[in-house]
């Protein structure tokens, strides 16, 4: 393995870690509802419903 690939890899793993934070950071503050709350209406709106 190059240094360069050693790199890359180990900044891949720190993106990984810090999504899966922030993912549960969100989930601790119950934002799962708002966003699919908002997902529901941009869905409808593109369908022409609402």
């Amino acid at each position: 393995m190059t240094f360069h690939h050693n790199k890359k890899r180990i900044l891949q793993v720190i993106t990984a870690i810090i999504s899966c934070i922030f993912i549960l950071y969100g989930t601790a503050r119950n934002e799962i509802v708002i966003v699919l709350d908002k997902a529901v209406h941009i869905c409808l709106e593109c369908i022409g419903l609402g």
